[in-house]
């Protein structure tokens, strides 16, 4: 049986808008002027908010570039709820991560978040931060899907591999990979990770 999920009402959606708007401008200023040549004052002068409405919506000016990444968990895991029962781990995870690839890379701006994380220290720092997030609500869902079916470590084994194969996926489109080959890249790197447990 699938739980259903929540359906977000008005005043979420529209908070949820408008952090995206913010975190869409605030890009466009850190690729056109740089990370650290740009303030809160510009992001929330190019968007005609108070400063104090800005930090209402990210609590610091490197949390503006990962705006779409804080529900991604919340998203992910609802994914593999919604997965077949008696799928195994590592597949239910291939299946939701490569879709969540495909939607994230298909929403644009993608190569300058990355290109902007990659060559600025605070926002590697974060962005480290923020997968470990990330991975703890994988983690969370799998211990959920699986009570008492899967140790600690089985879990951080999935979970870990699950971030190398896409770590070198994002890598070697960085290089010059064939972004199309994205979702190939992926099941090539999950077949050759897969883990026994």
């Amino acid at each position: 049986m699938t739980e259903e999920r929540p359906v977000r009402g008005l005043r979420e959606r529209t908070r949820l808008a408008v952090r995206a708007e913010l975190s869409r401008l605030a890009v466009e200023l850190f690729v056109r002027q740089g990370f650290e040549r740009t303030t809160v004052d510009d992001i929330t002068a190019a968007a005609g908010l108070s400063k104090r409405s800005f930090f209402r919506y990210f609590p610091a000016k490197e949390d503006a570039i990962f705006g779409d990444l804080d529900l991604l968990g919340e998203e992910v895991r609802a994914d593999l709820r919604d997965r077949p029962t008696g799928e195994a781990p590592w597949d239910s995870l291939h299946q939701v991560l490569r879709g969540w690839s495909e939607r994230i890379h298909s929403a644009g701006a993608v190569a300058e978040k990355l290109d902007l994380i990659e060559t600025t220290p605070a926002l590697r720092a974060r962005f480290q931060h923020k997968r470990e997030q990330l991975r703890d609500e994988i983690a969370a869902e799998l211990r959920d899907r699986q009570p008492g079916g899967l140790s600690d470590f089985d879990i951080d084994l999935l979970t870990g591999a699950a971030a190398a194969a896409l770590d070198a996926v994002s890598r070697e489109v960085v290089r010059g990979g064939d972004p199309g080959a994205r979702e190939e890249l992926i099941d090539r790197a999950f077949a050759a990770l897969k883990p026994v447990l």
